[in-house]
């Protein structure tokens, strides 16, 4: 018996090194591809006797009416790849938020340029989607927290606009 025993031990296929198969979702050529865009889009060159960091995004934004439009698709694949690697949609929103708002302030002449200079909506969502992939629960509850605050300051200046606008037809009409 003990002979089938250890023949049975001879037999054994070689034990091959396990590698582990998990890749991280921070280190795929993706992400790669997103933390490139978020630099050359908002921290490409720094601006010489500064500190700060400007990219493409309010260059671009020089270009009348395309540019922002532009650097929008660009950033948009951002939120391409955050869709495609699973993030929360909450967090997708936020994302479509911060490139929206980059879009619609940027398209406003000189005002707009200046804001893509500060407003770095890419490196946010760069950062917001690192974060969705660490600590999913953690992303997607401050998510929340943004939209809704941003949804009832929403409705806050909408109803302050309604009222208003009753108030002067009511002043009008006697």
């Amino acid at each position: 018996m003990e002979a089938l025993a250890h023949q049975a031990r001879d037999n054994r296929p070689e034990e091959i090194p396990v590698i582990d198969p998990i890749v991280k979702p921070a280190d795929t050529p993706e992400m790669a591809v997103v933390r490139m865009l978020a630099k050359w889009l908002d921290e490409a060159f720094t601006i010489p006797g500064t500190n700060r960091k400007i990219g493409l995004d309010p260059i671009l934004g020089l270009i009348p009416g395309i540019g922002d439009l532009g650097s929008a698709a660009i950033g948009g694949y951002i939120l391409l790849v955050a869709s495609k690697m699973g993030v929360p949609a909450v967090v997708l929103w936020r994302m479509l938020l911060n490139l929206s708002i980059d879009t619609v302030v940027g398209m406003v002449p000189f005002v707009g340029d200046a804001f893509d200079v500060a407003f770095k909506a890419n490196s946010m969502n760069a950062k917001l989607l690192t974060q969705a992939l660490a600590e999913p629960k953690q992303t997607r509850r401050a998510s929340w927290g943004v939209l809704l605050t941003v949804g009832l300051g929403f409705l806050a200046i909408t109803a302050a606009g309604v009222a208003g606008a009753v108030y002067l037809v009511r002043l009008m009409t006697g």
